[in-house]
């Protein structure tokens, strides 16, 4: 028998496509769904979400003005290294939720990526309109990306729920800073590191890890992100945070009370949700 002590892994922030540890240098213990220990977290701090949301928003003029053709090809790519990885996954969200089904969230995960990449390129096709106007005009809407989104990821689905909050963010041409689940956040550090030997580009998107009820509010006051998607908010401060949302006009995604059941069928509400609309009027024969 080897009295070798096995070293715990303290995992580090996931910021610009570097992984910084937190500012403040802080860290705490991740549990598995029996309360045994898995590893170390980097607690994030005020500073580690203004500096992902300083990221996010360098990368958004550079990731919003990729073709959309692009973009679903760096999404598959996304999805080809969760296949690669895909023991692994399976077997941190057995441990992290306690489930019999690591293979068929982790497999819904996989296959939630492809069905976004499919649609980064049908998105103005579907959002946008050549509009029927009375006059020698041409009238077209089209949606454009909202900017930079801070989400609350899910608490309860560590990898599921996250894929279905962030991907359709990306997919839109959008860049995020997304606070990972509190008690269950090993799924969401291996995505990143995914991400890290992906083509996404570094800081579109940004991941953090730590307390949700000591991040969130710093997000949602920050005037440099344009969204709020508050999906995994404690329910004791999200009225605070749609109120410090308001101070800077944010848009809001406020998802469903409690949790959904993510293993349903996606549809194209949250790529609506963080689109913007601009119409446009040109005189004909100009």
């Amino acid at each position: 028998m080897s009295d070798r002590i096995s070293v715990a892994k303290t995992y580090k922030l996931y910021i610009g496509g570097a992984f910084p540890r937190s500012e403040s240098g802080r860290s705490y213990p991740v549990n598995d769904s029996r309360g045994g220990f898995l590893a170390n977290a980097a607690q994030g701090s005020r500073k580690d979400a203004r500096d992902a949301v300083g990221a996010a928003r360098k990368a958004f003029p550079g990731w919003s003005g990729a073709t959309a053709y692009n973009r679903g090809q760096v999404l598959y790519r996304v999805a080809e290294l969760l296949e690669g990885r895909r023991e692994q996954f399976v077997a941190e969200v057995a441990a992290s939720e306690g489930t019999k089904r690591g293979e068929s969230i982790v497999d819904a995960a996989i296959d939630r990526w492809v069905w976004y990449a499919g649609w980064t390129d049908k998105i103005a096709s579907v959002f946008g309109a050549a509009n029927p106007v009375a006059g020698p005009y041409f009238s077209f809407t089209v949606p454009e990306p909202t900017g930079v989104v801070a989400v609350l990821a899910p608490q309860v689905s560590s990898l599921l729920g996250l894929v279905s909050v962030v991907a359709p963010i990306i997919a839109a041409g959008n860049t995020c800073v997304v606070v990972a689940s509190q008690d269950r956040p090993l799924p969401a550090i291996t995505l990143s590191e995914v991400l890290a030997t992906s083509d996404v580009p570094g800081g579109v998107v940004n991941v953090l890890t730590g307390r949700t009820a000591e991040i969130a509010p710093w997000l949602a006051a920050h005037a440099d992100v344009n969204a709020l998607d508050l999906t995994g908010a404690p329910e004791a401060i999200r009225a605070d945070l749609e109120r410090a949302a308001a101070g800077t006009v944010k848009r809001l995604v406020r998802g469903g009370r409690g949790e959904p059941d993510w293993a349903r069928e996606p549809d194209v509400s949250r790529m609506r949700a963080v689109l913007e609309t601009k119409t446009v009027w040109h005189p004909m024969g100009v």
